[in-house]
């Protein structure tokens, strides 16, 4: 084919020219979430809204974000991922335009949902791309990509506050939306499609990973069990950490924490402030650190290990979280302990599913995130009518334990045997059916073995 050709003739650096620029993309994105929490005071000053109605606009960006991201990835898998970030860098500076304009609430949503929209181009395009550059290497690949959305608001967030408060928001919203924009852009068009195998160096598979040679659609793999286990596990873990973390400035309140400053190389910080530091740091650090673990020792020990560390972590904050010091060392480990399913799953679903269609599938496991996010309100809900975090933090322990369970002596025995099947089901090499290949794994039809 053309495109292995091409790949063949680039150097052994190109797929990690291509990655580096994917994470790049990633990090011009990040404010987009992580940045956003800067602006809902100053929105609320100049235009009266409450913080409630200005959130609606967050709530609407997470699952624009997050929902769409199959059909972007889908996209992906279809042009390639230079016209897809392209048309996502454009939404996300348009977005930010939009909101320095904004003098109704309707337009602020409006620019939240393009925004969205666009984010969710860029994240699913890079992640799906790096799986693909990297079948030997997908979890440290993956962790890497999204690395640079997990931390990637830590070089500008101070920027962004000083603009604010010297600029106004408008302004902020206004250079920052096209800069970030213009970056993403110029980006896209030095993108290049990777291969369907992989690169051409890399067609050893990595030893220590189990991989289908199979490819799936994302129509096929919602028909597989394994599929709906892993979605399972996902949603488990992303609401059992995000019933912890989201909450820790109001657990921080209750636990008497608030108040508590600590001298940090001579800076006095607030003890949620100087948690919440290091909460981001280890956030982002996490996800290529667990990736290449996964690299190396295979994807559900790892997984099994890290939703263990959660599921300690979380209980652990509860009972010992009262002390200033434990708890910024708790809500650290589970910062870092959480952080890695966005390295994990993704890397895991293309060793399941295939290499071809990668983006459009992580992307359909992707919307577990947004699953996820309605456990947060419910979390709210329990506290207040228990009265007392606790039944949180033992549902969070819950929900992560189960995960590590499934994890080991569920999903490692299911997804061997559904690999096995599927490359043992149809066997294509130029078009025709290899003899002796019969049988069809689970939702498998039309799948296609390429060697």
């Amino acid at each position: 084919m053309k495109t292995e050709t091409l790949v063949s003739e680039r150097p052994a650096s190109f797929r990690w020219m291509q990655l580096v620029m994917g994470i790049i993309c990633m990090a011009m994105i990040a404010n987009l979430q992580y940045g956003w929490t800067l602006f809902v005071n100053p929105l609320s000053e100049a235009h009266g809204w409450s913080k409630a109605a200005i959130q609606v606009a967050f709530t609407i960006f997470i699952l624009t974000e997050t929902w769409l991201v199959p059909i972007e990835g889908w996209a992906v898998d279809k042009w390639g991922p230079r016209p897809v970030v392209l048309f996502g860098g454009l939404l996300c500076g348009i977005g930010w335009v939009m909101n320095s304009f904004a003098s109704t609430l309707f337009v602020l949503y409006v620019a939240a949902a393009i925004s969205g929209i666009g984010a969710g181009a860029v994240y699913g395009t890079c992640v799906g791309s790096a799986l693909k550059w990297f079948p030997d290497r997908r979890g440290l690949a993956a962790g890497l990509t999204a690395a640079g959305f997990g931390a990637g608001s830590a070089a500008t967030i101070i920027p962004i506050s000083k603009m604010i408060e010297s600029s106004g928001y408008a302004d902020t919203f206004l250079y920052f939306g096209i800069g970030q924009g213009l970056v993403v852009i110029l980006l896209a068009l030095m993108m290049a499609r990777p291969p369907h195998q992989g690169a051409a160096s890399t067609k050893k598979k990595n030893p220590h990973v189990l991989q289908t040679t199979a490819n799936f659609t994302p129509s096929q793999i919602v028909r597989t069990p394994v599929f709906w286990v892993m979605y399972v596990m996902f949603v488990l873990v992303a609401a059992g950490g995000l019933m912890a973390t989201a909450q820790m400035g109001p657990i921080a309140k209750d636990f008497a924490i608030d108040g508590v400053k600590f001298n940090v190389m001579g800076m006095v910080l607030p003890a949620l402030t100087f948690a919440l530091a290091i909460d981001r740091v280890l956030n982002g650090l996490t996800r290529p650190f667990f990736g290449w673990v996964s690299d190396r020792i295979g994807r559900e020990q790892t997984m099994f290990i890290a939703f263990a560390l959660e599921s300690v972590g979380i209980i652990a904050l509860y009972y010992l979280g009262r002390d200033p010091i434990m708890f910024v060392i708790l809500t650290g480990l589970v910062f870092f302990a959480w952080g890695e399913i966005y390295s994990l799953f993704p890397a895991t679903t293309a060793d399941t599913f295939g290499t071809r269609n990668a983006a459009g599938n992580a992307g359909l496991m992707y919307t577990a995130k947004g699953t996820a996010s309605i456990f947060v309100p419910i979390s709210s809900m329990i506290m207040a009518a228990s009265g007392t975090w606790e039944s949180v933090f033992f549902i969070g322990c819950a929900m992560n334990a189960a995960a590590a369970i499934l994890a080991w002596w569920v999903l490692r025995p299911m997804r061997r045997r559904f690999i096995e099947q599927s490359i043992g089901a149809v066997s294509v090499v130029e078009g025709e059916q290899l003899p002796g290949a019969s049988g069809t794994a689970p939702g498998a039809a039309g799948a296609r073995m390429v060697n």
